[in-house]
This record gives C-alpha cells, structure tokens and sequence, in this order.
C-alpha cells in the first residue's frame, strides 16, 4: 500500500513561537485533530489561544522573578552603606566635637554659644535647619531663693514685684516662699499668677512668740526644706520688700561656694544711704563697710540679702570638709542684728573662702528700703469694700 505524508498547511509553517514549544504542541494537536478528522477550523483557534495563554503566564513568571530579583538587590544596597559622604558621618557620629575648619562659634552677651553653621560632610539642602542652627552648650547653675512674707497692706504690692523680677531671670530657678502658721489663699494666688516655679511653705513653730524671729524660722524653715530633698543650686536669702537688679541673679550662678556683695540701705530718717558689705580687690575680700554710728562688733558686716552659697553645703558635708555635720541654720537665741554673722560662721572659716560679687565690688545690685506702710491695717481678703467712701472732716 503506498503511504501518504500530509504536511502542515502553509499558514502554520510559517507562524513562529518563542522556543518552539507552542510550535510542537500547536502541530501536535492539529496533527491528532487531522487523523481523527472530526475537527474543522475551530481546532486550529484553540490552538492559537491555548499557545497565547501559555506565553502570558510564562511572561508574568519571568517579570515577578526579575522584580523579586532587584527588590533584595536594593533592600541590601541600602542596608549595607557605602561611599565617602556615608563614612563621613560615621566618623561624626554622637561627636560633639567642634573643630575649627567646620564650625563657627560666636559668643553673645549673655554666655550662649550661637553656631553659624555645623558641617558634617552632607550639604545643607532645606532652609528649615537655620532653626536648630543655635545651641545653647551653657550649664547654668539652679538658683534657690527663700523668701519670708507676712500679712500686711503691702504685701501683694511686694510680692508681685519680686515675682515680676525672678520672672525675667533665665531658668532654672527655684523660688521658695514661706508664711506663718498657715498658707494665705491671696499668697497662693500671687504664685500661681507670676509663672515662676515655687513652692509655697509654711512654718509652724509654736515656741514662737517673738515677732522679730519670725523671719528667722522661716528662712530656717527653706533650709531644711532644700536639706531634706537635696535641692542643688545656689541659695539666696530675698525679702520681699527689697529691690534687687536683674544682674544680681545672673551673678548668683558664678558662685562656687560662699558670695557676698555690698548692699545699699536707706536709713530710717530717709535722708541718705548707707552701704554695708565687703571691701573687694577684684575676687578677693578685704575689708568691709560698716555704719559709723553702730556699736555692734560684728565679724561680717553682711546684710541678710547681701550674700548666698551653695546648696550642697546644707547636705553634703564631706564635699567642703566640714568638721562637724550639725544642721546649719539661722539662730534666734542672738541679739538682733547678729543673724547674719552668726550663720555665716557656720558656712566659711573666713574671707579666704568668700568670693566677691560681681568682681571688685563694683556696682550695688541691691537696695534695701524700709519703705513698709505699719500704720495701714491688712484688709482682710486683700480688699477694701469701701475705700473710697472716707469722710474727711473741714479743719
């Protein structure tokens, strides 16, 4: 029997596929549809599409893998660093160090540090960094004020006045303000209202029957507040119906143990003013101004708003040497006038270890007036119904 080879048709001889795969699968399946001659030309649009759905899925295999392929190619590019601008950093890495060549540092008049620019390898590309381009690197010391008050005409007018003035000094500061027997709801107010960080004492002694040592229980009363917590800072003594100058509290910090400063008093005639205090060649004490007419034989002629010290010699001891750790206090067992060189006693030996404030003595920061109306009665609440309905009679 003679055989017949039948060959594709011309149409599908010359239609080529990516590897030959779907050619032979195409053939193959025209083939058996051919010998089986049931199938017409819809076998041959069966074949196209089966062949084009198989390239499809085999295109979306090889696209995922290559992304697979460059997403673990960038994620361990950008894990592992590399280049100059890179090391660069690494080297300036938590390094406070300023080295000339790439920091300017300028100073200003009240001890900051102002940095005109930082680099550190990478140029500065958005404006918003000119506004952590100033650091302030100065450590300030805590300044501790205690001050006593008490009820009377003028005491909202002086407290407010203090509170206005320690508003202005820059922080951290401490103001500690201590009343008798109980705390005064008008005090508490004036407190919350001049936006200084306080804390409002109250001293109950009831041994206390001598008006005059009420202000010794009181700064008595700060001292063993800062003594118990452990309150770090410098301690100054501020009555609220002194003047003092802004200067005065910036000067505070510069003290490392024991400062004083002369202090200018009104006398009682208020006709001129005395200065008590140190006499000063530049940091050291010399000497000190004392009042012509007084016969008191002080050993230092201070005002009690004349000088402050450091906290740590309250609760620490060991750090200043001192022989023996009794509590430091004010004493209300002298004579009036004495507080002051009495309790100094108890901090330094003598002006050896004191310092002058500011250097030299060369300005008064303070004033203390005795300016305290002792005539006017203390409202009660702090308020006069009807202070404006006064019958005066026609002499």
């Amino acid at each position: 029997m003679a055989s017949i080879r039948r060959t594709l048709s011309q149409v599908y001889q010359d239609r080529s596929y990516q590897n030959g795969v779907a050619s032979a699968q195409a053939h193959k399946l025209f083939s058996t549809n051919n010998n089986s001659g049931k199938y017409s030309s819809w076998t041959s649009t069966s074949a196209a599409a089966a062949a084009s759905v198989y390239l499809r899925r085999k295109g979306f295999r090889r696209s995922f893998y290559r992304c697979t392929i460059f997403f673990i190619l960038g994620l361990l590019l950008g894990i592992f660093p590399f280049g100059q601008v890179d090391n660069d950093i690494n080297k300036h890495d938590f390094s406070f160090e300023m080295k000339p060549p790439d920091v300017n540092v300028q100073l200003d008049t009240k001890d900051n540090f102002a940095l005109a620019a930082v680099s550190l390898g990478v140029e500065k590309t958005t404006p918003q960094l000119d506004r952590f381009s100033r650091f302030d690197y100065a450590e300030r010391k805590q300044v501790i004020v205690i001050t006593p008050t008490y009820n009377r005409a003028l005491q909202a007018y002086f407290l407010n006045r203090l509170g206005q003035v320690l508003r202005l000094v820059q922080p951290p500061l401490l103001w500690i303000v201590v009343e008798m027997t109980s705390a005064s709801a008008e005090t508490a107010e004036i407190l919350r209202k001049t936006g200084v960080m306080y804390r409002h004492l109250v001293c109950v002694n009831k041994n206390n029957t001598n008006v005059k040592d009420r202000g010794v229980h009181q700064r008595n009363a700060g001292l063993e507040h800062i003594e118990r917590h452990r309150l770090d800072g410098i301690v100054y003594f501020a009555d609220d119906d002194n003047v003092y100058s802004l200067e005065l509290f910036e000067s505070l910090r510069n003290i490392s143990h024991f400062g004083t400063w002369p202090v200018a008093m009104l006398a009682q005639s208020k006709n001129k003013a005395i200065v008590e205090g140190p006499v000063c060649n530049a940091s050291q004490v010399i000497g000190w101004h004392t009042n012509e007419k007084s016969k008191r034989l002080r050993r230092f002629h201070v005002d009690m708003s004349g000088f402050a010290f450091n906290s740590t010699i309250l609760w620490d001891p060991k750090r200043w040497n001192r022989p023996f750790s009794n509590p430091i206090r004010q004493l209300d067992t002298v004579k009036e006038g004495f507080q002051e060189t009495t309790f100094i006693e108890q901090v330094v030996e003598d002006e050896s270890q004191m310092e002058s404030v500011p250097p030299s003595c060369s300005r008064i920061l303070n004033w203390h007036l005795h300016l305290d109306a002792h005539g006017l009665v203390y409202p009660r609440g702090w308020l006069l119904q009807k202070n404006l309905e006064v019958v005066q009679p026609i002499t």
